[in-house]
């Protein structure tokens, strides 16, 4: 199973989110590969979440490449970051996924702070 399908399916089964608890709105995203397009729909409701394969109208919807959400599902790339170059596409209301990116994986070769105590962490 691909890192974007095992990100769907966990947040669809934890039912519920604490970082989404003051978040309420509908957000698709759109995978486009050619003349392809996989939908991803996500019911945000004050933390709890459903997510379906439906296409219909949200409040929010993020367009990009497989790939490049694969890279974010899996937590090698950042969601903002990749709005910001132009790789990634927001319509609507982008405060909805400023919220929902809090709950992407993060890199999983971060490091902790580069100082502690005032000493260069190695």
């Amino acid at each position: 199973m691909d890192a974007t399908t095992r990100f769907f399916e966990e947040i669809d089964r934890r039912e519920y989110e604490p970082r989404l608890a003051k978040t309420a709105g509908t957000m698709r995203v759109d995978l486009q590969e050619g003349p392809h397009t996989m939908h991803w729909f996500l019911r945000i409701d004050h933390g709890r979440i459903s997510v379906s394969r439906e296409n219909q109208e949200a409040d929010t919807v993020i367009g990009t490449s497989p790939g490049l959400f694969e890279d974010i599902a899996a937590g090698r790339e950042h969601g903002i970051a990749a709005v910001l170059r132009g790789d990634m596409t927001v319509a609507g209301d982008p405060r909805l996924f400023v919220q929902v990116e809090r709950t992407f994986p993060g890199n999983p070769d971060a490091r902790g702070p580069r100082r502690k105590f005032g000493q260069e962490v190695r």
